[in-house]
């Protein structure tokens, strides 16, 4: 009775857009209210979930993600992928997808994979013929790539709420990603085959009016390929002072700051003191926010544990099959709408702590849930009716959510179903890497 109060506490705080964290503070003073909690300890609990180093590596990441957004790097990635994958027909489409991966590989962020990528991206796919709303969907998923390719602010989370290898996690959700980046590139592959006005990138170039012009453009392009090298030498280093033993997961964060503000000063001579400024400003604002909702989740998860939602849910869900894929079937779409509901940040922690017991019950690793839920999350953020990222990308793209649902339901079925159908269900995809590299 009490937990059913609070959830329903915090869908009508959620539903009315009352702010995440004190939507979760909410919920919790419904329980602890009703079960006649002590506030005080629930705050100490709170604050102790907080005082942990590993907490440290996100306004660290975030920080190297505002600075690397400021430093111009993202239009630097986009011009070396171009050279590879930009000269056919829907090549942009690929450019797109693919610079979204590796800009997360940098970031460690949707939000902030979307937001670069997307306003470099957006003129150049406008002017090669892409469609508005074929244009938004692309970047919506594409931008969910920066929570499933490390280091994935995401999986920190996951690691922290779960007490699970950092590393494992972060290397958990590698082959699904990879295998969304060939999906999404097969299906804009398969609109731009079927749209006559998607132009080859490589005509673009041809059709210049002058051959000073284009000698310019090949320039241009060859100088935004070789200036890239750094910027593509910033994950390499990162993780393979990570799976190196080198460092850990806090101490490679502090190595971003450290690797992108000269980098950004010296190197791109993007970064002056005006947008260092901004770039600490965003990232403490960001850090604030996640650190807020990070303090009432867990004073939220505690009391749902205490009240022993995990065993409820366990049981419902049992009572309907005790077949664990029926189950996991349940999971899913429990966690596809806490996706849809919220952003990546909240719903994975609260989802960990409230479902880890419940999938462990059943036989399966933490470490292969982190996949399963990596990926449950990211779809949940571009499905329909709420789907935060793909307003986010239409906004971007400067479409309406109505010309954006084809090709955004053409992504879900065909690309974000089956890898989430294979990762539930193929335990290796996410576990072969972490026992390979012998974290498991």
């Amino acid at each position: 009775m009490i937990v059913g109060i609070a959830l329903l506490v915090l869908l009508i705080c959620l539903v009315i857009g009352v702010p995440i964290p004190l939507a979760f503070l909410g919920s919790a003073g419904a329980v602890s209210f009703m079960g006649g909690y002590n506030t005080t300890s629930l705050i100490v609990t709170g604050y102790n979930k907080l005082n942990s180093i590993l907490l440290l590596t996100i306004p660290l990441f975030v920080l190297a993600g505002a600075i690397i957004d400021k430093g111009g790097i993202g239009e630097k990635l986009v011009g070396t992928v171009e050279k590879f994958v930009g000269r056919i027909k829907g090549g942009l489409g690929i450019v797109t997808v693919v610079s979204c991966a590796v800009f997360g590989a940098v970031s460690g962020s949707s939000s902030a994979t979307l937001s670069c990528i997307g306003s470099i991206m957006t003129p150049r796919l406008k002017e090669n013929g892409y469609s508005e709303g074929l244009i938004g969907a692309l970047l919506a998923s594409s931008g969910v790539l920066g929570i499933l390719i490390p280091p994935s602010m995401l999986m920190i989370l996951y690691a922290w709420s779960s007490g699970e290898s950092v590393l494992a996690c972060f290397i958990a959700t590698v082959i699904p990603g990879i295998a969304l980046i060939v999906l999404f590139s097969l299906v804009n592959l398969w609109y731009a085959k079927r749209d006559p006005n998607i132009k080859v990138y490589e005509k673009l170039i041809e059709d210049a009016k002058e051959k000073e012009e284009k000698k310019k453009l090949k320039k241009a392009s060859k100088k935004r390929g070789e200036s890239a090298l750094p910027a593509l030498f910033m994950p390499v280093i990162i993780l393979g002072s990570i799976y190196g033993g080198i460092l850990t997961a806090t101490e490679a964060a502090a190595l971003s700051v450290i690797y992108a503000i000269p980098i950004g000063v010296l190197y791109y001579k993007k970064i002056d003191m005006k947008t260092f400024k901004e770039a600490m400003i965003q990232a403490g604002e960001t850090s604030g926010v996640i650190m807020a909702m990070l303090f009432s989740v867990m004073i939220l998860s505690r009391l749902y544990i205490s009240e022993n939602l995990p065993q409820m849910i366990l049981g419902f869900l049992t009572s309907i099959s005790d077949n664990p894929i029926i189950i996991m079937l349940m999971v899913n779409v429990f966690m596809v709408i806490l996706g849809m509901l919220m952003d990546d940040t909240s719903a994975t922690i609260l989802a960990t702590p409230i479902l880890l017991p419940v999938v462990t019950a059943i036989g399966i690793s933490p470490i292969h849930f982190a996949a399963i839920l990596g990926v449950n999350i990211g779809m949940g953020n571009i499905t329909p009716p709420t789907a935060p990222l793909l307003y986010l990308g239409g906004r971007i793209a400067g479409s309406d959510v109505k010309k954006m649902l084809g090709p955004n339901m053409a992504l879900i079925l065909f690309a974000w179903i089956p890898v989430l159908i294979l990762t539930t269900y193929f335990p290796n995809i996410a576990l072969f890497l972490p026992k390979l590299l012998g974290y498991l």
